[in-house]
């Protein structure tokens, strides 16, 4: 039976994978980086199914199994990004990001029982988690660009409109991610009806869900202005991820969801 034990032996050749496939995407041997990183999100993805079905419940109870997610969706987005726009420099970047996340789950682990709460035995609890965590990961992949644009600009001494694509390319992502966000609120609307008997509380996970879509909503606005300033339109992006880390895991060291929040993560 797997167990988080046996997470290194998956985890290791699936980097190990997306190393060789952000490789051979930057050598612009583009089957190559598709078929050799789709392999690595197809090791890494047998572990959570592995290990779903050792603990009888979906991995999405504690902070170290929504990392666990949040390091599959990473390269995933990484490499639908680069099947579509070609930017060669994103393997990297995604598998980067993934390989911390995968480092915290080595080296802190945390308790993984199987023990559910109640209101976690939703049908609305996976797909809710499982959502927002896709849209982590693409909203990730978005303000990894916008870091690019800002680093190339300044150091070309460029103007970001002559990056039009790359900027375009970059919002496709924030709509899709978007999109994932308010379907992620959406069911968990749907669970928290289910399982609390309303659909909104203004809980403070709730409440930062909410200024971290209004914050994404204010940036879509902002880029579709005629008037915008791109560079500002991209630390605006910045921030709205900034937020976005706050919703997810910033949320517990927050006083005001100290024993008051539904939401924070157990460790047990």
């Amino acid at each position: 039976m797997i167990t988080w034990t046996h997470f290194v032996w998956f985890a290791i050749p699936a980097v190990l994978l997306w190393v060789v496939g952000a490789f051979f995407a930057w050598k612009e041997k583009a089957l190559l980086a598709r078929v050799v990183t789709a392999v690595g999100l197809a090791v890494f993805f047998a572990f959570i199914v592995a290990i779903w079905v050792s603990l009888e419940r979906p991995p999405l109870r504690t902070m170290g199994e929504t990392r666990l997610w949040y390091s599959f969706f990473l390269p995933l987005a990484g490499l639908v990004v680069y099947v579509r726009w070609r930017y060669k420099w994103i393997l990297f970047f995604s598998t980067l990001m993934a390989l911390v996340f995968i480092c915290v789950n080595l080296f802190k682990p945390e308790i993984h029982d199987k023990t559910l709460m109640p209101a976690l035995q939703s049908v609305w609890f996976a797909p809710h988690v499982i959502v927002y965590m896709m849209a982590y990961a693409v909203l990730g992949a978005a303000m990894l660009m916008a870091l690019w644009l800002l680093y190339k600009s300044g150091k070309n001494g460029e103007s970001i409109d002559t990056y039009g694509s790359s900027m375009h390319a970059q919002d496709d992502l924030v709509y899709v991610g978007l999109a994932f966000l308010t379907v992620g609120m959406l069911f968990g609307a749907l669970w928290a009806k289910e399982a609390w008997g309303h659909y909104w509380s203004w809980d403070p996970k709730e409440t930062w869900a909410a200024i971290t879509w209004f914050a994404y909503l204010l940036y879509i606005h902002y880029r579709r202005m005629p008037s915008h300033r791109p560079s500002l339109a991209l630390w605006l992006l910045v921030g709205c991820f900034l937020l976005l880390q706050v919703c997810w895991w910033g949320i517990n060291y927050l006083p005001s969801a100290q024993g008051s929040s539904v939401h924070t993560y157990s460790m047990s």
